[in-house]
């Protein structure tokens, strides 16, 4: 907890989540403030309530500089946290045949490096009691799968499975980790996730940080091979 007890004289850079900017007004995003009235995981609730004390803690002074990543993705452990590359992951293991949902959805994919980045830009450049988005390109998990397709040279899914029936598997998957102690292949809140719109500008970001995020076909061309070398999948 911030105090005056334990001040901060240096800026100090907090991560958030884009999960905690409503959407209503696009050309506005970083005054846009969650109602706390419906989460889509613990992990959302939790960042809420983070973001609450810094945002209290910079209203009183303190140089806080808060970023809200997109969904991040890039090299790493392959897990329900990396959403993006878990279910890259299924798709190629044949363990997902098809799209997740409907097509319609819309997230704000941000790569690891573009994040990095950006943290270090909103510490150097960034304005204390400011909000940024860095965030990325928006686009549909759909398009993931397409774009990971043509890398790959492999063919894209031929339908599209309910988000129902993919929850129903990430229950079992929790149910099999219990027995197997090994991580589930994905999880119920992931999927909640999956239900719900979230894109973003990064303009402010553009702007004031000097924030470039790199498109999502150039960071799945990254991705992909990284992928195959470390044996997750095959193509």
């Amino acid at each position: 907890m911030f105090s005056k007890d334990n001040l901060i004289e240096d800026e100090s850079v907090i991560t958030s989540s884009q999960s905690l900017i409503t959407m209503h007004w696009p050309s506005d995003y970083e005054t846009q403030v969650h109602p706390g009235t419906f989460f889509s995981s613990e992990y959302e609730r939790s960042k809420l309530l983070a973001d609450n004390i810094a945002q209290q803690a910079a209203s009183e002074g303190f140089p806080i500089i808060t970023v809200y990543p997109g969904v991040i993705y890039g090299p790493g452990k392959v897990t329900a946290g990396n959403i993006v590359l878990r279910l890259i992951s299924e798709r190629f293991n044949g363990r997902l045949p098809g799209y997740a949902g409907s097509g319609y959805d819309r997230h704000s994919f941000s790569h690891v490096d573009d994040v990095v980045q950006g943290h270090i830009a909103a510490l150097n450049k960034g304005r204390p009691g400011e909000r940024y988005l860095i965030t990325g390109e928006n686009a549909s998990f759909k398009q993931v799968f397409d774009i990971a397709a043509v890398i790959t040279k492999t063919k894209r899914p031929l339908f599209h499975i309910p988000l129902w029936l993919i929850e129903a598997y990430g229950w079992i998957s929790i149910l099999v980790s219990r027995i197997t102690g090994k991580l589930p292949l994905i999880s119920p809140p992931a999927v909640e996730v999956l239900r719900h719109q979230w894109a973003y500008s990064c303009d402010k970001a553009k702007v004031e940080l000097g924030y470039t995020p790199r498109s999502l076909k150039d960071g799945l061309s990254e991705v992909m091979p990284w992928l195959k070398n470390q044996g997750y999948i095959s193509f």
